[in-house]
C-alpha cells in the first residue's frame, strides 16, 4: 500500500472517482463537476488537494481534502470532503489507511482537527468512523446556501 498526491494528469481519474462516489450515495443526479473544473479549482486555484492509496501501481481509493480554520483553536484543521475506496477493494484497511494518512499530514501541518460528514443513512461508514474514535458533532445543524438562493442572497 502506498500514497500519492494527485497531480493535474489525474484529473480524469478524480472526476472517475467522484462519479463512483455520488452514485454510491445515491446522489449521482447532483454532480455538476467536470474533469475542467476540478483542474481549475484543485491544480490552479489550489483550493483542495487529493490524495490516492494506492495497491501497487493501481489507485484504490482517494481522499479529496482542503484545509478550514478554527477561530476557537486559533489554526486551521483539514476538512475531508471525499474518502471513497473501490468496492471491490473495501474491508482491507484502505479507508483507515487514507484517515491515518490524513491524520499525520494535520498533525504535520499542525492542524487542530480533522473533520468531515457523514450521510445519516450510511451505517457502513458511521461505525467505522466511530470504531476509529471519531465523534459525531451531532449538536450542530448544517446549513447551505445554494444556486438560486445563493445567488439571491449574494444580491
Amino acid at each position: 500500500m502506498t500514497f500519492r498526491f494527485a497531480s493535474e494528469d489525474d484529473c480524469a481519474l478524480i472526476f472517475d472517482f467522484i462519479r463512483l462516489l455520488a452514485a454510491y450515495e445515491k446522489m449521482s443526479d447532483q454532480v455538476v463537476a467536470t474533469e475542467e473544473l476540478l483542474r481549475e479549482w484543485i491544480f490552479h486555484k489550489h483550493s483542495a488537494e487529493v490524495l490516492f492509496v494506492c495497491e501497487e501501481d493501481r489507485e484504490v481509493g482517494f481522499a479529496l481534502f482542503f484545509h478550514n480554520f478554527s477561530t476557537f483553536l486559533g489554526r486551521a484543521g483539514i476538512y475531508l470532503e471525499d474518502l471513497f475506496v473501490l468496492e471491490e477493494y473495501r474491508h482491507r484497511g484502505y479507508g483507515k489507511a487514507l484517515l491515518k494518512k490524513l491524520s499525520q499530514i494535520a498533525v504535520e501541518r499542525g492542524c487542530g482537527r480533522l473533520e468531515w460528514w457523514c450521510l445519516d443513512w450510511n451505517r457502513p461508514s458511521i461505525e467505522f468512523y466511530r470504531s476509529l474514535g471519531a465523534q459525531a458533532m451531532d449538536e450542530w445543524t448544517t446549513y447551505r446556501l445554494t444556486g438560486k438562493t445563493l445567488e439571491d442572497m449574494a444580491r
